[in-house]
């Protein structure tokens, strides 16, 4: 088989499959085992309406671990989208799905929620906001006549300010009680999931991966200057905002529900990249599905290997920083 045809097999079915496996491996896994063949006779019992396993497992598989798995799909592949679509924005290999300010703006409405007291729908509908509104903010303040520079330097003071407001929010907390349990979330967790969260976060993250793949033939048209893309027929306006819509739903949405989850939108895209170049018809998609399967990993790790749950930073931060000294020292230096 030629290389050519051994990349669309890759593309075209490894990769749909990828997550899919992931996620029915993850369900079997845990400190309560679950057999294929139970996993299956449960499947078929929906189905047909025939006999089920035990009603333990029945609530383990479908009320605990499903939703946890399709929020871990959620968060890989809105997060690698909005990393690969913010590289190519910015033409700058180290962009992630932070660099306007959004996680760090979620990480402060949730903290702050967490302070006062608010239910979970509660903190996690003040860390959309305020994810959202950094990236307005960081677009007010970057939108002189520095260009997408002037962008990134607004969206890097944007991230400064709200982390020391979360600094602010954890010195004031109650050590006892809120004061962990804001720490706790900042480290990221996918633990709080269920049905009504991913009723009210999923529809974001869908809709802003679902546009990104609908431009993924213009995201190559991003780095061009205003009189190039003028010159090809593009509103490069219009595509930069519609991109940055896109990606900042991601982004606040997944921060929202499960705190912050790091290198993920940096590692992915670049290991698609690596793999499959930086045509976004083909590079979007792949870090889309190798996202989702590799957050679906990581979560099941994170859940498994110790008897206390891991957060899942950490784990992704384990992965990552391995790959870019990998990375570093492969390409002789930052020349991506």
């Amino acid at each position: 088989m030629s290389e050519e045809k051994r990349g669309i097999l890759a593309r075209r079915v490894l990769l749909p499959l990828f997550p899919l496996l992931c996620g029915i491996a993850a369900l079997c896994i845990g400190r309560m085992g679950v057999t294929p063949a139970d996993l299956g006779r449960s499947v078929v019992g929906h189905l047909t309406g025939g006999e089920l396993p035990s009603g333990l497992i029945e609530l383990t598989l479908w009320r605990v671990r499903l939703p946890r798995i399709l929020l871990a799909m959620l968060t890989g592949a809105g997060l690698s989208a909005s990393g690969c679509a913010f590289q190519s924005l910015f033409s700058n290999p180290l962009a992630t799905p932070d660099t306007l300010g959004v996680a760090s703006g979620a990480s402060f409405g949730a903290a702050l929620g967490i302070l006062i007291g608010l239910p979970l729908i509660g903190v996690e509908g003040m860390a959309m906001l305020f994810g959202v509104a950094a990236v307005l903010l960081t677009s007010l303040a970057g939108s002189g006549r520095g260009g997408l520079s002037g962008v990134v330097l607004a969206g890097i003071m944007m991230g400064s300010l709200f982390n020391a407001l979360v600094s602010l929010v954890k010195f004031t907390a109650d050590t006892e009680t809120q004061l962990p349990a804001i720490t706790y979330w900042l480290m990221g967790s996918l633990g709080a999931a269920n049905w009504p969260e991913l009723a009210v976060g999923a529809p974001p993250i869908l809709a802003g991966v679902a546009v990104l793949l609908l431009l993924r033939w213009r995201l190559n048209l991003l780095p061009l200057t205003d009189e190039e893309a003028k010159a090809a027929g593009v509103n490069i306006r219009l595509l930069r905002i519609a991109t940055v819509i896109a990606a900042t739903l991601c982004t606040a949405s997944c921060v929202s529900m499960c705190g912050q989850v790091g290198w993920v939108g940096l590692l992915i895209p670049h290991i698609c990249r690596m793999r499959f170049g930086s045509n976004h018809l083909r590079l979007l998609p792949a870090s889309v599905f190798l996202g989702a399967g590799f957050l679906v990993i990581v979560d099941t790790a994170a859940r498994t290997v110790t008897a206390s749950e891991i957060p899942i930073s950490i784990l992704t931060a384990m992965a990552g920083a391995p790959f870019f000294i990998f990375l570093m020292r492969r390409s002789e230096g930052w020349q991506l």
